[in-house]
């Protein structure tokens, strides 16, 4: 089977409405539906997520942006231009928030990226669904080879997870998965 790339951009672009940090929208997809691109995924992913990439449409390489605040003012001013926000409102969250992302160490960007990309995976998850396919996420990579092998800038670009998406295979029985009761995750304080 295949998934059309305008249905694929249309999953990206339900998905995208995921809240964010300070709206930054710290995130970045490589789309991976050819051959070429499912070597390079070889490259940098353990063996043992290779069916998955060898047998789904489409894998989709979530990347966190460390770098999307270089952005953010012309975000605002697009805002005051679809006149979805005031200037006076676009100044105050400008003032506000991009002067902490400017002055932040690596770590934090790194993490605040990794958080908003995790929300925007999950939604991405969701969306595929409510298009009928499933997916896969994975997590089991040369982190330190992703964002080159597509040509990223590593220092910029944080490999988060895999997403292949399709349609499982109907005479494939897969198990129930066994998950801890909520009481052993859970606290009140």
């Amino acid at each position: 089977m295949k998934i059309s790339r305008d249905e694929l951009l249309e999953i990206i672009n339900e998905s995208i409405s995921a809240p964010s940090a300070c709206n930054l929208q710290s995130w970045h997809f490589v789309i991976v539906d050819t051959p070429e691109g499912k070597k390079k995924l070889h490259d940098f992913l353990m063996p043992f997520n290779y069916p998955q990439v060898d047998t789904a449409p489409a894998t989709i390489m979530v990347f966190g942006n460390t770098k999307s605040y270089l952005k953010y003012r012309d975000l605002w001013n697009g805002m005051v231009e679809e006149k979805k926000v005031t200037p006076e409102a676009r100044d105050a969250a400008v003032n506000t928030f991009l002067p902490l992302y400017e002055k932040a160490d690596r770590q934090m960007l790194v993490a605040d990226a990794m958080v908003d990309a995790s929300l925007v995976a999950m939604q991405l998850m969701l969306v595929a669904r409510e298009h009928g396919y499933e997916t896969n996420p994975m997590a089991g990579y040369d982190a330190s080879k992703a964002a080159a092998e597509f040509g990223l800038d590593p220092e910029q670009y944080i490999p988060v997870m895999a997403i292949s998406i399709g349609k499982p295979d109907p005479s494939e029985v897969v198990p129930d998965t066994v998950r801890y009761d909520v009481k052993d995750v859970t606290e009140f304080a």
